[in-house]
């Protein structure tokens, strides 16, 4: 054997294990729960009822709509407010990076705990939230416990932890703006908004499309804020009345509560096929080049 074959048989030899890895941890549990939606609760044959039941389920089409929900309101102000706060920070001459650690912060904080910390200032009892408004003579609300406003609730606890991470993507894509460009808009007599909304903005586009694939996936995924949000003092995940359900914790709730994995992978699919075609939509609509 040739020293050349020899190198590409090691090369080989060593790709061999991360991709077995990957087929084991990826691949076959994808196949597996795939092939288990097909198949009926209590063993049979190829069937379709689950997914009949699904199209069926009032609770399902509540969960889905409140995931669009997640998405429509957490994504596009945690981006407005990251860029905002991006921009501000640019502004800012000395100690830069302490307004970077403050805002980045919660992101890097475990959900878990930012969650449990939202829901004692949520306590309508207790809560620091009900005494915060009370000095503007604003009664005191219910927040997690009202169907009304606990959806509005998790959506803020959100986008107050995934909006550093917009801030420090958007100040990348700030940085990649050639000065050079704004400097001749500036001797052509152009105005801070009109460079920034000529300019700046659409040659953030990747950064944009980059921040608005990555935030609707993790929107559409939302189980940890809502399990920690509202489970709990026996009322489950997703109260009340389902007003703050989404198709990830419907999906546990199935599996792990009502231990029935077929319909539950039934629901896995689904989302798979809605985050895939979300996807390249916003890949189709938002990824456009710019010629100056």
């Amino acid at each position: 054997m040739s020293l050349k074959a020899r190198r590409t048989m090691i090369a080989y030899s060593f790709l061999t294990i991360p991709l077995l890895f990957f087929l084991c941890i990826r691949i076959f549990p994808t196949v597996y729960a795939f092939s288990m939606s097909f198949s009926p609760q209590y063993g049979g044959s190829f069937t379709l009822e689950n997914y009949v039941k699904l199209w069926h389920d009032q609770v399902f089409w509540k969960s889905v709509w409140n995931t669009c929900k997640y998405v429509f309101i957490t994504v596009p102000v945690q981006m407005a407010i990251g860029l905002l706060i991006a921009i501000a920070i640019e502004r800012v001459r000395h100690f830069r990076w302490i307004y970077r650690m403050i805002y980045f912060l919660p992101y890097i904080t475990s959900i878990v705990a930012v969650s449990w910390v939202w829901r004692l200032m949520f306590d309508p009892n207790v809560g620091f939230l009900n005494e915060f408004i009370g000095w503007f003579g604003i009664p005191p609300q219910n927040w997690l416990s009202d169907p009304k406003e606990s959806l509005f609730c998790v959506c803020t606890v959100m986008i107050w932890q995934s909006m550093g991470f917009s801030m420090l993507i958007f100040m990348a894509g700030l940085k990649a703006v050639p000065k050079q460009y704004i400097e001749a808009a500036q001797m052509d007599g152009a105005g801070t908004w009109k460079w920034f909304w000529k300019i700046t903005f659409p040659l953030l586009n990747p950064t944009i499309v980059f921040l608005a694939v990555t935030g609707v996936i993790q929107s559409l995924q939302t189980f940890t804020q809502i399990q920690n949000l509202t489970a709990g003092s026996g009322s489950s995940a997703g109260g009340p009345l389902n007003s703050t359900i989404s198709i990830v914790v419907y999906m546990y709730k199935n599996a792990f509560q009502d231990f029935n994995m077929q319909y539950a992978s039934a629901v896995a699919v689904v989302l798979f096929i809605i985050i895939l075609l979300v996807t390249l939509l916003q890949l189709k609509i938002l990824n456009r080049n710019f010629d100056y």
